[in-house]
């Protein structure tokens, strides 16, 4: 079987390519360009950010090149896809609106779906590539075409990968998901990869997001729940829901972020208790099973285990009561669902009760 590779040139898509080709698959490596030389790298060109370590960003060009040398070692072609301006028109332009309206958006998501799944591996066959299978590093199993969290539970990936359609599942493969994040390391020092040890990305973006935003400061207030002015901001995109540190309030005890008025373009603050919520509405559902049970478990971030929910429809939403009080749920984030460990889809936060 001829297997397409997403290439990031770290260990997890090296291995994946390793082990596909060890399994007898003809494999081909492919990395797609975001940064590129148009729109937002011409805002940032003064401001490039100083960490390495993300997904977008000015040192891709070295992550470009540790694929090119991991596939050289591994034996297998290695191919380099421009996908800059699909990656700023769908990736971009959301996260951008998202942020400025106060909300928390998950840009590994849309690109998982839209970019990663989609545009690179149609991109690769417009340039010829021929292939059977698309695969990629996730640490997500595929078992008789249904998406199941990860067997290592502190990697699983699933939450990201919610937004795919039953289309581009059944086009993919997904050779990490049985594996732990040290058993690869592991196959990687073994079979003497030079990306072994390299550290995991922490973020889609390395710099400061008020660089990528290309706004200017817009001063408003910070307020209590009852209105009380208690400090000022230069712009409610600086701060996210549950955030405590950075806030710019002097207290005697400790003061988080709960709301986030951009009508008012005011940052409202209190206790902790006041982060604590249990039910959301969520919308834009991706249903991948077809369907959702009332009784099943959730979460709102990759890094937490599910935890138990109430489900009720309401035609397009639907309302998520846990069984345990969440910190910081945030309009914008998703919410994603599963029956034991099997995926079974997702939303975007539009409203937090």
């Amino acid at each position: 079987m001829k297997v397409l590779v997403g290439m990031s040139g770290g260990v997890d898509s090296s291995v994946a390519a390793l082990l596909l080709k060890q399994a007898g698959h003809e494999v081909i490596g492919a990395t797609m360009a975001i940064w590129g030389d148009r729109g937002v790298k011409e805002q940032l060109k003064d401001k490039l950010p100083s960490k390495h370590g993300a997904c977008f960003g000015p040192d891709e060009k070295e992550d470009i090149e540790e694929a090119r040398k991991i596939c050289e070692q591994i034996g297998i072609p290695f191919h380099v896809f421009d996908c800059a301006e699909q990656y700023e028109k769908i990736v971009l332009d959301n996260f951008k609106k998202e942020y400025l309206s106060g909300h928390t958006p998950n840009p590994c998501i849309w690109c998982n779906s839209l970019i990663k799944f989609d545009v690179l591996p149609r991109v690769a066959k417009l340039n010829g590539i021929e292939f059977d299978k698309f695969a990629t590093g996730h640490y997500v199993r595929l078992e008789d075409g249904i998406l199941k969290r990860g067997l290592d539970k502190k990697k699983d990936q699933s939450y990201f990968l919610y937004r795919l359609k039953p289309e581009q599942i059944e086009k993919i493969l997904l050779p990490l998901g049985g594996y732990t994040k040290e058993e690869i390391r592991q196959i990687a020092k073994d079979n003497g990869l030079d990306v072994a040890e390299k550290p995991d990305s922490q973020d889609f973006y390395s710099g400061d997001y008020n660089e990528l935003l290309g706004v200017e400061e817009k001063i408003g207030n910070i307020v209590d729940s009852t209105g009380k002015v208690l400090g000022t901001h230069k712009g409610i995109w600086n701060y996210t829901i549950g955030q405590r540190k950075g806030v710019g309030v002097s207290s005697t005890e400790p003061l988080y972020v709960i709301e986030l008025r951009k009508e008012t373009n005011e940052v409202v603050i209190g206790p902790k208790d006041k982060t604590m919520k249990d039910s959301l509405v969520a919308s834009d559902l991706n249903l991948i099973q077809g369907f959702l049970p009332e009784r099943c478990t959730a979460k709102i971030r990759s890094t937490q285990q599910p935890i138990e929910v109430v489900v009720t429809r309401n035609g397009d939403n639907v309302h998520v009561k846990f069984d345990d009080m969440q910190k910081a749920i945030a309009i914008g984030q998703s919410v994603v669902f599963y029956d034991d460990d099997i995926l079974l889809g997702g939303g975007v936060i539009a409203q937090v009760e």
